[in-house]
């Protein structure tokens, strides 16, 4: 262990809703982006158990240049 591991603020935690069980997860994956009229869009996020349930929509970047 070092003195920076021991006095250094601990890494951020990204926490998220699923939106299948509306449970908090400590590993959300993204399965849909929603863009925003008024400002920045939206990521929707699940957990591992019901990722696989869910059909992914578009994320950041996948609308932008499309033939």
């Amino acid at each position: 262990m070092t003195r920076d591991g021991l006095t250094n603020p601990p890494a951020p935690v990204h926490v998220a809703l699923c939106v299948k069980c509306r449970t908090l997860t400590n590993a959300p994956v993204a399965v849909r982006w929603i863009q925003s009229v008024s400002g920045p869009g939206t990521t929707l996020c699940a957990c591992p158990d019901h990722v696989q349930e869910l059909t992914p929509g578009p994320l950041p970047g996948e609308l932008e240049g499309g033939a």
